[in-house]
């Protein structure tokens, strides 16, 4: 690959990422704080990720593959996208806020799948190529947040009180615009679908791995991995508008410790599995999202802080000794005429029903637990989920039978 190219798809991955950490972290404490919101409507917000990402197949397998390059569907949703989150920092309250969301979702969604479509478009070897280039993309998730806290100070108390988190989504409009116009630049990549081809609903959805079901053990791995994704959305949803309502400094950018430990224990994932197998890591990373909840649930900004940064810090173990060995796992028990539609299978099942799930039952936990000087009882919030993964743990480790799987390294 030549070294423009690959700068061009690096920057596209640092911008496509640096976006949606600029807003999506902070978006629980902007809602609660600027227009009001309590948990449920929080939860609906949020929610508005899975609707993206259930509909995101169908723009990609009906549209983009069909009928226009790529990069030029990339271009377009970003520039959509831009005026939206410009609409999203003008909204006066939540019902003008939720629409425009919802819309922003449905179109940045599918930019997930056409940043990866352009850039295995340009490589030869793309198991050798890609992770250098994806990991821009967890780069600028990582300036993102550490400019709205160290660069800007929009999330601090007094930041918070004035209305700063406003900014975040005028950055990300920048942000976007200048990513929707750097797409037409980017490297050709035409549709992969020949014209006059059928495209069936089913294939799109990933509906012919479902055969996979019948397989004992992916049937459980696939319920678990539904199920996991009900602990996983408060992660996402609570833990900026907890560490901001406690008084943590520089709480988003301390969440970054998070992305960082992402690419860190990436890098360790293929040894992991090599040496103690699919199962033991699986359950690694379910027994990780429990102890973070339960530090979460004790820790404090005095002499427990430490419990607060652990907790944080847990991320790579909890993202990716579970979802992308799942990944891995999942690559594995397909065929090779399968193979995409089961990673469609299992991202429609966990981003799209799971979590879905998930943003509404953390919703209602946060609601159930206001007290009557409207502080949260954040203790009882994290206890949830950390029951529910433990319960996940259990079940899991009972009925799943450790397999041997082929591992390269990532």
């Amino acid at each position: 690959m030549k070294t423009t190219v690959r700068v061009q798809l690096s920057l596209m991955m640092f911008l496509e990422f640096f976006i949606w950490g600029a807003w999506f972290v902070t978006l629980g404490t902007f809602l609660g704080n600027n227009l009001g919101a309590n948990g449920g409507q929080i939860g609906q917000a949020f929610s508005t990720q899975s609707w993206g990402a259930i509909v995101a197949p169908f723009i990609i397998g009906l549209i983009a593959d069909r009928f226009f390059n790529a990069e030029r569907i990339l271009g377009v949703l970003h520039l959509i996208g831009a005026l939206l989150m410009y609409l999203m920092a003008k909204a006066g309250d939540f019902s003008a806020f939720y629409p425009l969301v919802l819309g922003y979702m449905i179109a940045y969604m599918p930019t997930l799948a056409l940043v990866n479509s352009v850039s295995f478009n340009q490589m030869t070897d793309p198991a050798k190529e890609f992770s250098p280039i994806r990991v821009w993309g967890t780069i600028g998730w990582i300036v993102a947040g550490l400019a709205i806290s160290y660069a800007f100070s929009w999330d601090s108390a007094k930041a918070i009180e004035g209305g700063a988190l406003q900014n975040t989504f005028m950055m990300a409009s920048i942000a976007s615009l200048v990513l929707g116009l750097f797409s037409f630049l980017l490297p050709k990549t035409p549709p992969k679908v020949e014209k006059g081809e059928k495209v069936k609903i089913a294939d799109i959805l990933g509906l012919e791995a479902l055969k996979l079901l019948n397989n004992r053990n992916f049937l459980i791995f696939f319920l678990a991995s539904v199920l996991i994704c009900i602990p996983l959305a408060f992660y996402y949803q609570n833990a900026n508008p907890f560490l901001a309502d406690i008084g943590m400094a520089n709480p988003t950018g301390k969440m970054t410790i998070g992305q960082a430990s992402e690419v860190i224990f990436m890098l360790l994932l293929p040894i992991f599995l090599k040496r103690y197998g699919i199962k033991l890591t699986l359950l690694v990373g379910m027994a990780a999202w429990a102890l973070r909840y339960i530090l979460f649930a004790y820790g404090d900004v005095g002499e427990m802080s430490f419990m607060l940064i652990i907790g944080i810090a847990l991320h790579g173990i909890c993202y990716d000794f579970f979802f992308v060995s799942g990944q891995i796992y999942t690559d594995s028990k397909a065929g090779p005429k399968i193979k995409s539609a089961a990673q469609g299978l299992i991202t429609l099942a966990t981003y799209g029903v799971g979590m879905l799930i998930g943003f509404w039952v953390a919703g209602n936990i946060v609601d159930s637990n206001l007290l009557a000087d409207e502080s949260t009882n954040w203790k009882n919030v994290w206890i949830f989920p950390a029951i529910f993964a433990v319960a996940v743990f259990v079940i899991f480790g009972l009925f799943f039978k450790n397999e041997k799987i082929e591992v390269k390294d990532l």
